[in-house]
């Protein structure tokens, strides 16, 4: 395909993943159940955390979480005490254990007592072409009070060379608005400009079979390079190529 070719069949396929239908299998489904910012972010925060892996079992145990939380996320976290100390147990999804979950509503409540949320984080510590350096951010405050080490691996770090996959697809769902239904654009202060595309196994394989992406391995620098190449087709939203990369690799086997 010549590059105007490859450009026109992305957005055909972004056109078609791109709207309510795609909300009803996908981890999406859990922040779209609020309507307070505050809710919305948090479940979406949480549900992206522990998105990976298969997608009915993500959403299940995601599900779990509200329950846990009393379907309140916002008022739970800024009212949770440490002394319910096993409150969470038997919570697992995968190697995000009840131990895991307890110190993120943790970690939540002094980002939003002390920081004045998720949101202000990544605003302000968020460069004109690049949400990463925030991301880096996000996980030095999101644990700089008594944590389990073995808590921090739930949270990447693009400074470590990591694609941050998972904090990416969050970071989409709060700042795209294109009226599609999908996204929910709350965050205002920041740009879909900025934005990094999830990168995993997936939208991976469909970047280097359409030669978007050369490196092999689906790490920082890899996310660089796709930026790059999904920048040159709409540096205004590139991250909307995300609904055609994962569409094509999920649902068609590309």
């Amino acid at each position: 395909m010549t590059k105007t070719e490859l450009k026109e069949f992305l957005e055909d396929k972004v056109f078609q993943y791109n709207n309510p239908k795609f909300i009803e299998s996908d981890p999406i489904q859990i922040p779209h159940r609020y309507s307070l910012k505050e809710d919305i972010e948090i479940s979406g925060f949480l549900t992206s955390t522990i998105a990976w892996g298969n997608r009915k079992m993500i959403i299940k145990n995601a599900d779990k979480m509200m329950e846990l939380m009393d379907n309140s996320p916002h008022d739970f976290v800024l009212n949770y005490k440490s002394s319910n100390s096993n409150y969470f147990d038997g919570f697992v999804h995968r190697t995000f254990n009840s131990t895991d979950f307890e110190y993120f509503i943790i970690g939540l409540q002094h980002i939003y007592k002390n920081y004045g949320g998720l949101e202000a984080v990544f605003s302000k510590n968020s460069i004109l072409n690049s949400t990463q350096p925030a991301i880096h951010t996000l996980k030095k405050v999101f644990f700089e009070i008594p944590h389990l080490e073995r808590t921090k691996k739930h949270i990447s770090d693009p400074l470590k060379n990591s694609a941050a996959k998972r904090i990416n697809m969050f970071l989409r769902w709060m700042v795209r608005n294109d009226g599609a239904g999908v996204d929910f654009g709350i965050w205002k202060s920041l740009s879909p400009a900025q934005l990094s595309c999830p990168l995993d196994v997936h939208s991976g394989n469909v970047a280097r079979k359409l030669g978007l992406l050369t490196r092999k391995q689906n790490d920082a620098k890899a996310l660089a390079e796709l930026d790059t190449s999904l920048r040159k087709m709409d540096k205004n939203d590139p991250v909307k190529y995300d609904f055609a990369l994962f569409g094509l690799g999920v649902f068609e086997g590309f």
